[in-house]
């Protein structure tokens, strides 16, 4: 089981790769540069959609669904947005296949079945939705709109890896128009907000919210906030954006709505998104060289329960373990017992940890006789006995403290891996061999940030939100600065 693993001091790419795959998480499939989402993998991803859905729905969203394919008159009507996107595109350009005359058997593009207008894929789908929301809007009492929509995307890449760069992948975008810039603003803060709340208690990564530079802005908003995570390579993962779009796309599709006053005015729009990088950074962010670790709010199955018996008494146990297992599920605690009779203890022991199953309880009739389990906590691999007749409030408490300690390991972690320099040398030096945030003077030009990423890799992740003023030099052109700004290399 994970023995084999690679170790992440040896070869942390491979480590990554390999666990995704034996903990059965996803694969790699018959399409390029796509993954095919196994079970226990999308389980998580469930378990994610159904808490964020429940984040959007309280903050009065609605889910719709728009069309996969975008005319291409309509994708390329904001331009920084069709720019930004090109490269990425898949586009249909014909809509039939025919049997070809010339190779029996095999088939062919219908050379007379070529589209009047070509669709393009969507890789987001601002486009589409605003060119809708044109019919939807006509006067400020249909304002805000609150539209939100899970959905999948392709953006054609040509270096992928599972969950954080794939040419299809999964995600929910939202998508409101409102009266004002400030309604607006304050819409694309709240649901940064949501998402930072997400990721620190439900994936227990504490993240860095901050606004984009302008070289790193979405193509078409005014503002991109984001939130930014350190995984255990040193490297930062942006895990979610949210976007201020100003009037561009309201322009762009003649979005405009009759004002109280009787006048009328374009309206005012975000974006935000979320996708199934999170699921790659739950793997980069906790997990280690026995197999993954998972916060138990994402785990999908958060307690196992081993018997441990001799031949003849498999039914007998599983009887007396049957109360501890309903008293589980009624606290609403998402159990599993492994009853299989193919597999040693030892086996399923190393299995379940791979799998990152936050608490292991192993159980035979001598522990029942003597009123106590042996329950084991992934994140720590401590081994404790617990009484029996508290076993469920023991769990319970367990997971709630499984939990907390995750974060606060990637806290720690990301505190012990952030550094302020204020020299470009020592901002080299610390790259080079103590990965993770760089905090440092900038002078606010994209020529120094280019000048930066080209000599050392590393991008400015966001400036930060709670970054203080400070008065300070560019640490590359020695040029006035008005504060520090994160920067890092990055996935």
């Amino acid at each position: 089981m994970s023995k084999s693993l690679p170790k992440r001091s040896e070869d942390y790419s491979l480590w990554y790769n390999e666990l995704v795959k034996r903990a059965g998480l996803a694969e790699n499939s018959a399409v390029r540069g796509c993954m095919v989402i196994k079970p226990y993998g999308y389980a998580i991803w469930e378990k994610m959609q159904r808490t964020l859905d429940d984040m959007f729905k309280r903050t009065g969203h609605e889910n719709a669904y728009f069309p996969l394919f975008v005319p291409k008159s309509l994708f390329e009507a904001e331009e920084k947005n069709a720019e930004g996107f090109a490269k990425e595109c898949a586009v249909v350009t014909h809509y039939r296949l025919q049997t070809d005359p010339e190779k029996p058997g095999k088939l062919r593009v219908d050379p007379n079945a070529k589209l009047e207008e070509e669709l393009v894929v969507r890789p987001t789908s601002e486009a589409i939705i605003w060119s809708t929301y044109k019919n939807w809007i006509q006067s400020y009492r249909d304002l805000p709109l609150l539209i939100n929509q899970w959905a999948n995307v392709v953006r054609w890449e040509m270096r992928t890896r599972l969950f954080l760069r794939t040419a299809e992948f999964l995600w929910q975008e939202g998508h409101t128009a409102h009266a004002t810039a400030e309604e607006a603003v304050a819409e694309t803060r709240q649901m940064l907000e949501v998402y930072a709340q997400f990721a620190e208690e439900w994936l227990a990564l504490p993240v860095v919210k901050g606004v984009k530079t302008e070289n790193e802005r979405f193509a078409g908003a005014l503002d991109t906030y984001c939130i930014e995570g350190l995984m255990q390579d040193g490297k930062a993962l942006q895990a979610g954006t949210s976007h201020f779009l100003g009037q561009n796309f309201a322009k762009a599709f003649d979005v405009q709505f009759a004002t109280k006053e009787g006048g009328l005015e374009y309206v005012w729009g975000t974006s935000w998104g979320v996708s199934t990088r999170l699921m790659g950074a739950l793997v980069m962010a906790h997990s280690d060289d026995e197999g993954l670790v998972l916060p138990p709010k994402l785990a999908p199955i958060q307690v196992v329960i081993v018997p441990i018996y001799k031949t003849g008494q498999l039914d007998e146990l599983l009887e007396r373990i049957r109360p501890m297992q309903m008293g589980l599920i009624e606290r609403g605690i998402s159990v599993k017992i492994d009853d299989r009779d193919t597999e040693r203890p030892g086996f399923k022991f190393a299995e379940w940890e791979l799998k990152g199953v936050p608490v292991r309880i192993a159980v035979g009739m001598r522990d029942l006789d003597g009123g106590t389990v042996e329950v084991a906590r992934r994140d720590t691999k401590e081994k404790m006995n617990l009484p029996l007749a508290d076993i469920v409030n023991s769990v319970d408490q367990l997971l709630q403290d499984i939990q907390r300690n995750i974060y606060q390991r990637a806290l720690r972690f990301r505190e012990e891996n952030t550094t302020r320099v204020d020299t470009y040398e020592e901002f080299k030096q610390v790259l080079d061999n103590k990965p993770g945030f760089v905090v440092a003077h900038w002078d606010g030009t994209s020529e120094t940030e280019e000048r930066i990423k080209e000599e050392t890799k590393a991008t400015i992740r966001c400036i930060a939100l709670n970054e203080p003023d400070e008065d300070g030099v560019c640490i590359v052109t020695g040029k006035p600065s008005k504060r520090r700004v994160y920067f890092a290399r990055a996935y």
